[in-house]
């Protein structure tokens, strides 16, 4: 039996229709409506495409260490999307000036075929990587030229060293070897996979302080379909188990600790914090005696970093100032 409206109801909704805010309920119904494109199915379920996201986390942070030490300031990588489309919409959208690294993509196993990645970086990106490795601003700097056979030079380390940092992070999954083929500068001229092929397409967002842009990982799905299913089995199995083999472990470590190894730490030992007037400094001499607060025996403090850290005797080293750590601050 239908529903009869009372009056009441009745002069509600031809308020609303005169307000709008029917056709305003229609339209944000219409918006929760997404396209399906039946002629091509989704090939990954959500869990499997987060599987792969999962990855690509550890990535986009060695990412983030990496840019940061180009740069020269903090730089922030972070995933933006995953998501899989036809080649030719990936191959459209790319603009004609582009960078675009071609990296082999070889699985160990014998049960998996090789295959080839595209990662594509904007061009401004490209000239602030290199303006940054010649001793740059902090200016964004984008000419409307091309590259130049020197800062090509210097855009493959920078892909090669990215390409390395990606067999890094598959590694702790799934056994493979990445090497850069080529580097494409005409996004437009490139026919690496088929039009009608599915790929996978990766998002990157970098965000510096004075530049935000993206880099794109293209991936055939064809090749990624036969490994994200031992890849999840792997990932699931790693996540619920905290407990890892200890010799990956210690490779872990000690992969970090070289890393660390090569970071430059600022160390200084403070004497003694003293003040005086204006005046008297202005008329230090050399040879001038200055009083401190602090007899030569009394530990002092080492600085990493302007944070205290270590107490420390004065002494001497074959004719050369030397000190001692006694004691630790931080625990």
């Amino acid at each position: 039996m239908a529903e009869i409206l009372q009056q009441s109801q009745i002069d509600e909704l031809l308020n609303r229709m005169r307000s709008g805010d029917v056709q305003n309920a229609e339209k944000s119904q219409e918006e929760k409506v997404k396209p399906y494109d039946f002629t091509s199915p989704k090939k990954f379920t959500k869990d499997q495409l987060k599987s792969l996201s999962n990855l690509y986390e550890n990535y986009a942070r060695i990412l983030s260490s990496y840019f940061t030490r180009i740069l020269r300031s903090v730089c922030e990588v972070t995933i933006a999307q995953i998501e899989e489309q036809r080649y030719s919409e990936f191959n459209n959208a790319l603009p004609d000036n582009t960078l675009v690294g071609m990296i082999a993509f070889n699985p160990e196993s014998a049960n998996y075929d090789e295959s080839t990645l595209m990662m594509e970086l904007s061009t401004s990106l490209g000239f602030l990587l290199i303006d940054r490795l010649m001793g740059g601003s902090q200016s964004v700097y984008s000419p409307d030229r091309n590259y130049t056979d020197i800062e090509m030079s210097l855009i493959q380390v920078v892909l090669e060293n990215v390409t390395r940092y990606m067999q890094e992070a598959w590694s702790n999954f799934f056994a493979l070897k990445t090497s850069l083929r080529s580097i494409e500068t005409n996004g437009r001229l490139l026919q690496a996979y088929s039009q009608q092929d599915i790929v996978v397409i990766s998002t990157f967002e970098i965000v510096n302080e004075n530049y935000k842009g993206t880099i794109n990982i293209c991936m055939p799905a064809e090749n990624l379909e036969q490994i994200i299913n031992s890849f999840s089995v792997k990932y699931a199995h790693s996540a619920a188990n905290k407990v890892q083999d200890p010799e990956k472990e210690k490779v872990k470590k000690e992969m970090v600790l070289g890393y660390l190894k090569q970071s430059d730490l600022e160390v200084e030992a403070v004497l003694e914090c003293s003040k005086m007037a204006l005046n008297d400094v202005a008329l230090l001499q050399k040879n001038d005696v200055i009083v401190l607060n602090k007899k030569i025996d009394m530990d002092i403090v080492v600085n990493i970093e302007k944070i205290p850290w270590y107490t420390a005797r004065l002494g001497k080293v074959d004719e050369k100032k030397a000190i001692k750590l006694v004691d630790i601050l931080v625990k």
